[in-house]
């Protein structure tokens, strides 16, 4: 071991995604509160350019440039680091790609091949496949500790036959602070809204899982050769999406007078909301907002100036809850719907996105909050707390975690 410990963060970097940002960004300040100035931190990214959006290289922080084909150069960095974190939160799903899955797996054997301790850090658990839960099992079994962010992410864990020692937080993203030159990013810079604004994260869940191909559509290409699996029967799904988020959009300004914030919590969520803004009756009413171009702090200012969030995004509810602002969750998977049973919102203002009348109910749950904001204002009010609380506890296992493996207190910054 060198003198300074030497820390892997292992997550989804370089995607222009808000939520992996604010996490990495929380987890290398978490990194730095209990290992001090001198740990040498590294996080591999897909894009090293856009990474350095939000972290900034320094002595002690390197960013590495990580292929989608990752195991030669995943296995070096390992080797290389005296201590792994897995700081992504969707770790132990395949609903966004096998590869990704694989990737976290990747780590966590390697961790345990070269004998570095490896932790989980509060992450999650959504749907996989038999072999891939064979797969979780395996392989998860081989971390020193996971710490997941939601009961139900444990439950799951332990009824896949998981034995490994598990802790429950809550989000690395809870209580992400904005900083003093970004708030209010949204009438800042949409001044003509007027406020009164509803915020519309969306995503095209049906242009998952990602695959690996040697060839494919240029349209359907991530990042050769990873493609999305986007058939015939995935691209009318995702048409009839668009089309019920249009006529969403067009009610709320023709029956409620709201301009629509168009929020892409990921630069892939892009594509979609051209679509809708392109189709819908009053395009100027409507205004993206997007990862690409906007900070994790931004966004989150974003979110905190809307009167009324509608999210299919993990993070859009979780960097929101600061503002205390309404909002309802649209579910593709099942983080979501976990954490809405963790704040006490589920079942009343959440919407299984998979279902025949999800805008019918969708509309059904708008139209009450606008009439009537405060009704969800206390549930929110104390489904923040309990989060702020357990969210502290990610910290003080990482202490515990990083001085039973030979880096007391003594020895770290406080």
């Amino acid at each position: 071991m060198t003198n300074a410990p030497r820390v892997l963060l292992v997550g989804y970097n370089g995607a222009d995604n808000t939520g992996a940002e604010a996490r990495v960004v929380a987890a290398i300040k978490d990194v730095r509160a209990v290992m001090g100035p001198e740990a040498e931190i590294t996080v591999p990214t897909l894009n090293v350019e856009k990474t350095r959006r939000y972290i900034e290289e320094t002595a002690n922080v390197r960013l590495v440039h990580i292929p989608l084909v990752y195991f030669l150069v995943m296995r070096k960095l390992v080797r290389e680091h005296d201590l792994i974190l897995l700081v992504e939160g969707s770790v132990y799903m395949d609903s966004w790609s096998s590869l990704f899955l694989w990737y976290f797996l990747w780590a966590t054997r390697l961790a345990r091949t070269y004998h570095k301790p490896c932790l989980a850090y509060a992450v999650d658990v959504g749907s996989a496949s038999l072999a891939n839960q064979g797969h979780i099992r395996r392989e998860a079994n081989k971390t020193d500790l996971i710490v997941t962010r939601t009961h139900a992410a444990a439950e799951t864990l332990n009824r896949w036959g998981l034995t490994a020692p598990m802790e429950v937080t809550a989000d690395l993203a809870v209580g992400f602070p904005v900083d003093a030159d970004d708030q209010d990013v949204l009438s800042r810079e949409w001044p003509a809204a007027g406020g009164g604004v509803v915020g519309v994260a969306m995503v095209d869940f049906y242009r998952f899982p990602v695959v690996i191909r040697p060839w494919g559509r240029r349209a359907d290409r991530y990042s050769w050769p990873a493609y999305f699996a986007h058939t015939p029967e995935q691209h009318a799904s995702s048409q009839a999406l668009t089309v019920g988020y249009v006529a969403m959009i067009d009610r709320l300004w023709a029956e409620h007078h709201r301009p629509v914030a168009l929020i892409c919590m990921e630069e892939l969520d892009e594509a979609l909301a051209r679509r809708v803004q392109g189709s819908v009756r009053y395009p100027e009413q409507t205004r993206i907002f997007s990862a690409r171009v906007h900070t994790a702090s931004e966004m989150t200012s974003v979110l905190h100036g809307l009167d009324l969030l509608i999210t299919a995004r993990y993070h859009g509810s979780v960097l929101a809850l600061a503002g205390l602002r309404p909002q309802i969750a649209f579910g593709h998977d099942l983080r979501l719907k976990t954490l809405y049973q963790e704040l006490g919102l589920y079942p009343d203002y959440f919407i299984d996105a998979h279902t025949d009348d999800r805008f019918k109910s969708l509309d059904r749950i708008v139209d009450r909050l606008l009439w009537q904001p405060a009704a969800q204002v206390e549930r929110l009010r104390l489904g923040y707390k309990d989060q702020l609380t357990r969210g502290r506890r990610n910290r003080e296992l990482l202490r515990e975690f990083v001085s039973d493996h030979g880096w007391g207190a003594s020895r770290w910054a406080a």
